[in-house]
């Protein structure tokens, strides 16, 4: 738990892996819908299970959250009760903006170039983790631009073999 720990600078990245072991345990809507507070009266008791089970996945939500920050970030959150409002604060404090990331990712997948005698495999498989990495931040390219930018990323020295693909 201390690798991947809430340290104010990976929220991000946090909250992916934090997400992945909510939905292995089915208690991934905790996070995002707000804690019913009143069970209305005359409930069925169907009802009163689901409200009893969501405040018990609260309970641990919260406490899996908070053991899972820093010191100093777990005193400014202790003291609120329901999980999705520790997430929105922290949301508000320390997102990343999808833009930001995406920006960073094409700066980084456009500016890659694979040096003269490395491993073309390397590079591929460097080079395909990066399109991955911006199918899912949703930039908008197209596959005929994914394979130009791979191909313009090749040394001078595979100029001929870029020929007779394109």
């Amino acid at each position: 738990m201390d690798t991947n720990k809430f340290n104010g600078t990976n929220y991000n990245d946090w909250l992916r892996k934090f997400r992945i072991v909510l939905d292995f345990e089915n208690q991934g809507y905790v996070l995002d819908k707000p804690l019913p507070t009143i069970l209305p009266e005359g409930s069925s008791p169907e009802e009163r299970l689901t409200f009893e089970k969501w405040h018990e996945d609260n309970r641990k939500v919260r406490s899996i959250i908070l053991a899972s920050m820093t010191n100093e970030i777990q005193k400014q959150y202790d003291r609120l009760e329901d999980v999705p409002s520790i997430m929105l604060r922290m949301k508000d404090v320390y997102a990343v903006p999808d833009r930001h990331i995406r920006y960073a990712a094409t700066k980084v997948f456009f500016g890659t170039k694979m040096t003269q005698g490395s491993s073309v495999h390397s590079h591929g498989v460097k080079m395909l983790s990066l399109v991955e990495k911006l199918e899912d931040l949703k930039a908008g390219l197209n596959n005929d631009t994914y394979i130009d930018v791979i191909l313009q990323s090749l040394p001078p020295s595979y100029d001929p073999l870029l020929l007779t693909i394109t």
